[in-house]
């Protein structure tokens, strides 16, 4: 007799959970999948010689609570598109449920319009998501909280705040600690962390250039930072341009030590060799989006939300309360 592989889970009334896995982060899926005592359905992935992109499910899916686990990583509009493709998939193979998890949300920072003639891609992005078949939308750490109503119907939003402040706090003494929002855009994200660590807040103020993406003219800081540990937390790592020159505006104001937290490690083009030659001591993220070789450094500790991902996936599986997760 082979091994008998576990691909759902069934519960009282016959409920199936079935998890799924676009190609960006399958880590993460297998993570999430082993945390749930289940494995990732085995799909069939095909890109045709002009680029479009051919899913197929290689067992059946009906009546199943269906989780569609893609990280919206490099290339992002591909993966976004895949993701899509396999809504649809699973729409027309009579899946009961769809949820579409994705621990970084595609075109979250396009959530207004700051001046004319843009567009507001977020909410695109959340509409493609509802058209292809979704009923349901989990992710972590969204740029702004109003995303959660560009989506029509339920969103799960989950915070990876109780795993990296837990990890901070156990590597620095919060009554010498000082948390610090990059600028004023972060300062709830700030606060959140200051009540949970116990510690006073700070925040950066900087003056941007509004002709030129990811320029920042000015920092001025406002707190008390002089000879404490600086804690400088953000939702996300980028080109790490911010983060840097905030880093400099600390130890400009006497700051002793700069610990940076952020969930989403995108760290794009120079994002690698700027926090690696930087002041910081540590740069703290989470494995929401997959990290390559070449793009992890010495400075850098990744943390996994797979265990969060599965308990909220539990949750909503068993009609119970991911507000619990976080009370």
């Amino acid at each position: 007799m082979g091994e008998i592989h576990v691909t759902g889970m069934k519960a009282a009334g016959q409920k199936k959970m079935m998890l799924f896995s676009g190609r960006t982060h399958p880590e993460l899926a297998e993570r999430v999948a082993a945390e749930l005592g289940i494995e990732v359905v085995p799909t069939r992935f095909q890109d045709f010689a002009n680029g479009e992109i051919f899913v197929r499910y290689l067992e059946s899916v009906r009546g199943s609570d269906a989780f569609i686990i893609q990280c919206h990583s490099e290339p992002i509009n591909k993966s976004i598109m895949e993701q899509l493709i396999m809504v649809d998939a699973l729409k027309r193979a009579s899946a009961k449920r769809i949820t579409v998890v994705t621990p970084f949300l595609g075109y979250a920072r396009q959530d207004k319009k700051h001046r004319g003639r843009e567009p507001i891609s977020a909410r695109l992005v959340t509409d493609l998501f509802r058209t292809a078949g979704a009923n349901r939308l989990m992710a972590v750490d969204l740029h702004t909280d109003q995303i959660q109503g560009f989506f029509d119907g339920p969103v799960d939003h989950l915070f990876a705040l109780p795993i990296l402040a837990d990890y901070v706090a156990s590597q620095v003494d919060a009554s010498e600690a000082t948390v610090v929002s990059p600028d004023a855009g972060r300062v709830r994200t700030a606060d959140r962390w200051a009540d949970r660590l116990g510690s006073p807040l700070a925040i950066i103020h900087k003056r941007r250039d509004p002709d030129v993406a990811n320029e920042v003219k000015v920092h001025e800081v406002v707190g008390e930072v002089k000879g404490r540990t600086c804690v400088l937390v953000d939702d996300m790592i980028d080109t790490a341009g911010t983060i840097v020159k905030a880093a400099d505006a600390l130890f400009e104001q006497g700051a002793a030590k700069v610990i940076v937290a952020a969930t989403h490690g995108v760290l794009s083009g120079p994002a690698v060799e700027r926090l690696q030659n930087s002041r910081i001591s540590e740069v703290v993220i989470t494995n929401s989006l997959p990290l390559a070789k070449d793009r992890q450094f010495e400075k850098l500790t990744q943390l996994s939300i797979a265990p969060l991902l599965a308990r909220a996936i539990n949750e909503v599986f068993s009609d119970g309360s991911v507000t619990s997760l976080f009370e």
